[in-house]
C-alpha cells in the first residue's frame, strides 16, 4: 500500500508567519504533527510519504504514486482541504480524512471514501482492521478519550526539517475551562490527559537526534492543565534533559492563572520555556462573564503579564471584541491594555462561534449566525450578528489593528516589554541563520521599510539598555513586519 500523508496549506494569516519566514528561508512555522503521528500507527510494511502543501504544490506524481490519500488539518485549512480532496477524487486516489477539520463538518467533504475522527489512538485502529478485512465504515467517532500512553513516537523521519522554523510535540489535551467559544473541550474534554516524562523525552531525543537544534512548540492549549503532574513529572525531566546540553528554548499555550505560582513559572524557566500563549481576550470583566472565562475576571491581567515577563517568559496573548456586552469603548480599552501591558504579539480578532460550542449553540436558536466560522479569527470577518452594529464593530477593530500594528506604537510595545522582560534561562546559541536574518532585517526594514526610523531606534536602544535581548529585538521587528502584512491584507 502506497500511503501519501497530505497537510492542506495555510492561508497567508497572523499564525502562518509567512512574511518573517523569508527573512530565516524558511518554508512553513510548524510541522503537520498530526499527520506524523498517525503515520506512526500505519502498517510497517507500507510505503510512507508527506506532502506538505505548505511546503510545495500537490503534483500529478504524488498522486500517481499514491493508492490512498491521508488528509488531515484544522478548520483554518479548509479550503486548502476542499481542492486537495477534489484532486484526489479525480485522480481515483482513495481518500482518508480526520483531525478538528473533518470531526466538525463531514458535510463539506462528499467526496472523502473514509472519516476517521476525533482522536486517532482510538478510532484509527479500528478503521485499520476493518481495511485488511475489506470492511471499512465511511465514518469512525468515538465520544471516549484515548490515555496517552497509546500515542507512538511521531515520524520525524518522513519530514525535511530544515524547512521549518519550529518543531511541535504534544504533553497534553483536555482543558479544565469551559469558555463559550472554545471548541476545545468538546474535542478532547475537560479532564486534562498528559503523555508520561518518559514519552515526552524520547519525543524530544528523536528531533534532537535528527539534528534539531531550534525551537519546539508543545502545542497543548493549556499546558499547566495539570498542573502537579507538569511540577512533579514533566518539568523535573525537562530541567534534566536542557542541562545534558540541549539548549533548545520551549514555547507553549497555558491560562492567566501562570501568573499566580511563581515556582511553576521558575520551574518553566529552567525547563526552556522562553514564551507562552494566553487567551486574555478582553480587559472588560463583564464580557468575560459572558463567555465563562472566570480564570480571567477579578484579577489585574496588566500586572499577570508583568509577572510571566519578569520570570524570563514572554507573553503572547488572543484579544477578541464584539462580545453581547462590548459597547464602543472597548476598542480604545484593547488599545490601551495592549500597550499598556507590552504584549507584542497581540492577536486582536472579532468573537466567532466555532461549530461545537456552547456559543454556536445559542446563536443558533437566536438566528445570529452567518454561515460557519473560517477557522481564522484575525482576518477581519465574523460568523455571527452581533448586538453592535456591525459597522461599529469592523470600524473599531480596524481602529484597533492600524493602532498596535503601527510602526510607532508597535516598535513602543517592543521597548515595554524589554524592560521588564528578565533574560530565559535556556537560550539557543546564536547561528548564522541568526546572523543572516538580521542581516535581511537592516535591509528590507532598515533600508527600504516604512518603520526603517523605529527600526533604528530600537536596535540602538536596545544595544544599549538592553544588549542581552538584542537578538530578540531583531525577531521582534520582523514578526511586526510579517503583523502589518497580514493587516494591509484581510482589514486595514
Amino acid at each position: 500500500m502506497n500511503v501519501l500523508l497530505i497537510y492542506p496549506e495555510f492561508p497567508d494569516t497572523f499564525w502562518s508567519f509567512k512574511h518573517a519566514l523569508k527573512f530565516v528561508r524558511k518554508r512553513s512555522a510548524f510541522p503537520p504533527l498530526g499527520l506524523l503521528t498517525v503515520a506512526a500507527m500505519l502498517p510497517p510494511d507500507w510505503n510512507v510519504r508527506l506532502a506538505d502543501l505548505n511546503l510545495g504544490a500537490l503534483t500529478n506524481n504524488d498522486l500517481a504514486w499514491a493508492d490512498t490519500a491521508f488528509v488531515g488539518g484544522m478548520s483554518i485549512q479548509g479550503s486548502s482541504a476542499e481542492e486537495v480532496v477534489a484532486s484526489c477524487a479525480d485522480a481515483g486516489v482513495s481518500i482518508v480524512a480526520g483531525g478538528p477539520l473533518f470531526t466538525l463538518d463531514q458535510e463539506r467533504f462528499p467526496q472523502v471514501d473514509h472519516f476517521v475522527l476525533n482522536e486517532a489512538e482510538l478510532t484509527f485502529p479500528r478503521f485499520l482492521a476493518d481495511l485488511d478485512r475489506g470492511q471499512a465504515r465511511r465514518i469512525y467517532s468515538t465520544t471516549e478519550f484515548p490515555d496517552l500512553s497509546l500515542t507512538p513516537l511521531p515520524r520525524w523521519d518522513l519530514m525535511d526539517l530544515k524547512s521549518y522554523a519550529s518543531m511541535s510535540i504534544q504533553y497534553s489535551r483536555g482543558c479544565p475551562f469551559d469558555c463559550d467559544f472554545c471548541n476545545v473541550t468538546s474535542l478532547l474534554g475537560h479532564r486534562p490527559r498528559t503523555k508520561s516524562a518518559e514519552q515526552i523525552i524520547a519525543e524530544l531525543d528523536g528531533l534532537w537526534h535528527q539534528g534539531w537544534r531550534r525551537p519546539i512548540f508543545f502545542v497543548d492549549d493549556n499546558l499547566i492543565g495539570h498542573r502537579r503532574k507538569l511540577k512533579t513529572e514533566l518539568l523535573p525531566a525537562l530541567i534534566e534533559w536542557q542541562k545534558s546540553g540541549r539548549r533548545i528554548p520551549f514555547l507553549t499555550e497555558a491560562s492567566i492563572n501562570l501568573a499566580d505560582d511563581k515556582k511553576l513559572m521558575e520551574m518553566m524557566g529552567e525547563a526552556g520555556f522562553d514564551c507562552v500563549f494566553v487567551g486574555i481576550e478582553t480587559p472588560s470583566d463583564r464580557s468575560l462573564a459572558e463567555c465563562s472565562k472566570s480564570q480571567n475576571t477579578d484579577r489585574d491581567m496588566v500586572a499577570d503579564v508583568r509577572r510571566i515577563h519578569r520570570a524570563g517568559i514572554q507573553v503572547q496573548a488572543g484579544f477578541i471584541v464584539g462580545f453581547d456586552s462590548d459597547t464602543s469603548s472597548i476598542f480604545q480599552r484593547q488599545i490601551d491594555f495592549i500597550q499598556k501591558s507590552g504584549i507584542v504579539t497581540a492577536m486582536v480578532g472579532m468573537l466567532q462561534a466555532p461549530p461545537g460550542t456552547r456559543l454556536y449553540e445559542r446563536l443558533k436558536l437566536e438566528g445570529r449566525l452567518l454561515g460557519d466560522s473560517t477557522g481564522d479569527n484575525v482576518d477581519g470577518t465574523t460568523n455571527i450578528i452581533p448586538k453592535m452594529s456591525m459597522e461599529t464593530l469592523r470600524e473599531g477593530y480596524r481602529e484597533i489593528l492600524e493602532h498596535i500594528y503601527s510602526p510607532k506604537h508597535y516598535y513602543k510595545r517592543v521597548r515595554t516589554f524589554l524592560r521588564e522582560y528578565k533574560a530565559p534561562k535556556v537560550k539557543a546559541p546564536l547561528t548564522f541563520r541568526d546572523v543572516m536574518a538580521f542581516i535581511r532585517s537592516t535591509y528590507r526594514l532598515g533600508v527600504f521599510g516604512k518603520e526603517r526610523f523605529r527600526y533604528w531606534q530600537l536596535m540602538f536602544w536596545t544595544l544599549f539598555c538592553r544588549p542581552q535581548h538584542f537578538s530578540l529585538a531583531i525577531t521582534l521587528a520582523i514578526y511586526g513586519h510579517h503583523f502589518r502584512k497580514v493587516c494591509e491584507l484581510h482589514v486595514v
